[in-house]
This record gives structure tokens, C-alpha cells and sequence, in this order.
């Protein structure tokens, strides 16, 4: 195989494997409701849901408070833990989001 060939032959394998991560990038929305709760909702960016994918909340020291999975209509509600937190979106590797208290706000 010549050089050229090689180059257009690893251009396109790097084309398909890049394209499938393109695709569907992950999506998580929280937001503060009624009765100090937070509601998170999950997805990806093709339009599919993402029930049963992890989302937990986990404290600055590293500690899960809220261990969760996303419901049958992609979304987690829970009570707001006290003190600074992040909310963690885990769909696999590459497929990651993590969104801090500071962004979720107050009711």
C-alpha cells in the first residue's frame, strides 16, 4: 500500500470512529423545584432518552449522597442535599457531565 493510500485508508477510519461520538453527545439539565427538589433530566443530543443511566449527587469530598438512576422518562428528582454538591451524569466513558450546585440555583 503506498503512503497516500495509507493516509486516505486511516482518514477514513478515524472519519467512522469519530462520527458515532458525534452523534449522540450527552445532555443533563437540573433545575430546583417546589419543596426544595431538584429535578435532573438526562439525554443525548440525538433526541434519545437515557432511562437508566447513573446520575448521582456527589459531595466536594467525594462522597455519593444521593446514589441514583435516571426513571423511564430519563429524569432523577431528589431532595437538595445541604452544603456544596455536583450532580454526576455517568452514560460511559466519553459520555460524561457533571453540572455544580452553584449552576442548578435556588427554587
Amino acid at each position: 500500500m503506498t503512503f497516500k493510500a495509507c493516509r486516505l485508508a486511516l482518514a477514513i477510519a478515524l472519519l467512522g470512529a469519530a462520527a458515532p461520538a458525534l452523534a449522540h453527545n450527552p445532555m443533563c439539565q437540573c433545575e430546583p423545584i417546589a419543596g426544595e427538589q431538584i429535578k435532573c433530566t438526562g439525554g443525548f443530543s440525538d433526541g434519545s432518552g437515557a432511562p437508566g443511566v447513573t446520575l448521582d449527587v456527589v459531595g466536594y469530598n467525594e462522597e455519593i449522597l444521593v446514589p441514583g438512576k435516571l426513571g423511564e422518562d430519563s429524569s432523577l428528582t431528589f431532595k437538595r442535599p445541604e452544603g456544596e454538591f455536583y450532580v454526576l451524569f455517568d452514560a460511559g466513558p466519553g459520555h460524561v457531565v457533571e453540572i455544580d450546585y452553584a449552576d442548578i440555583g435556588e427554587p
